[in-house]
């Protein structure tokens, strides 16, 4: 089994990237096969790649290629989270799928439409740019038909009212791309831009255990990657100031995906997100935001029939993505074996 590693800029770590047809279907079979790829990569010196991708052409006509996501989590290299997607991943996987010709080669226009297996989500990633080693994305998540605004709350609230360590804080459960705790940054004790963006210990522990409170309400492992968490704070009309957990440390700007579920946040009047942009974006349009990365911005597109608030896409651009290389992943040695096999059977 060949492994691909790609880098999408922004992201906490590369992807490891791989041929989903000789990986085991079953769930118990696949992460077996994976921890021991994982044993392998820490004693290669790649214990840091904590995202894997199992990639695939797709069998369905709206789709180039099926995507699932594995989030490696830390604490061993048994343990995992299948439960959330990660665009980033989906980018890398992109590049990775064009270097081993699951794909055609890129060019500036084109799109490649992903089914994302974890959570049923549409993707069209455009091209906006390619170079010998990378490229650069717009990448468009797609309703169709158009969801509810009010299906993306997980609680069926705008806000939901915690109990952390004997005390409420209110966030807002809203899952788009991938399901967020949104927090307000005053309510974690941050004032100013510069506070949340510092390196503080003690405000990464503040927001770790919220988000372990958040899925034990909604009914999920406290010690799984998902809902992640971002703090939110307004700066100026449209323009909020975000900081986000990965795992295991800050996130070094904002998860696409996180973009994603952001800029539907902002449209859900009453939200954490819609708040600290003053409701301005309860109607169409672009949202930006500050991270310690740098800034960005996203667009989502609503409408309101019969009094109903519905998304029907959201962009995020500007994502570039370098490819790093492949490699003979020796732990699935036995699995490139039986595809061997079988194709020399096929053969006689």
């Amino acid at each position: 089994m060949i492994g691909h590693l790609a880098y999408a800029q922004g992201s906490p770590c590369p992807t490891l990237v791989l041929d989903a047809r000789g990986m085991p279907r079953d769930d118990d079979d696949l992460l077996a096969a994976l921890t021991d790829v994982r044993r392998w990569l820490d004693a290669a010196g790649g214990g840091h790649v904590l995202k894997i991708a199992l990639v695939e052409p797709s069998q369905h006509p709206m789709f180039d290629i099926d995507y699932r996501f594995v989030q490696a989590l830390p604490g061993g290299p048994d343990r995992f989270d299948l439960r959330g997607s990660c665009g980033h991943s989906i980018l890398s996987s992109i590049l990775a799928a064009t270097r081993s010709g699951m794909l055609p080669r890129l060019s500036p226009g084109m799109r490649v439409g992903v089914h994302v297996r974890n959570n049923g989500d549409h993707m069209v990633c455009e091209i906006d740019e390619v170079n010998r080693d990378d490229a650069v994305f717009s990448v468009h998540f797609v309703h169709q038909p158009p969801i509810s605004a009010g299906n993306l709350l997980l609680t069926g609230e705008p806000v939901t009212r915690l109990d952390v360590s004997g005390k409420p804080v209110d966030v807002s459960l809203v899952s788009a791309g991938n399901p967020y705790a949104f927090v307000a940054a005053d309510s974690v004790g941050v004032s100013g831009k510069d506070e949340l963006f510092a390196d503080d210990d003690a405000l990464f522990d503040r927001l770790v255990t919220i988000r372990a409170a958040a899925a034990e309400h909604l009914g999920w492992s406290p010690n799984g990657a998902f809902p992640k968490i971002a703090a939110t704070m307004p700066i100026s009309p449209g323009r909020i100031a975000v900081r986000a957990v990965s795992v295991p440390r800050w996130h070094p700007t904002l998860a696409l995906t996180g973009a994603a579920c952001l800029g539907a946040a902002t449209g859900i009047i009453g939200t954490i997100p819609w708040q600290s942009t003053h409701g301005l974006a309860g109607s169409p349009g672009t949202v930006h935001f500050e991270t310690p990365g740098g800034r960005s911005s996203v667009a989502a597109a609503a409408r309101t029939v019969d009094g109903r608030h519905e998304l029907t896409w959201i962009t995020v651009g500007d994502r570039r993505v370098t490819y790093y290389g492949s490699f003979l992943l020796q732990p699935l040695v036995d699995l490139q074996v039986k595809e061997l096999s079988e194709c020399l059977a096929v053969a006689r």
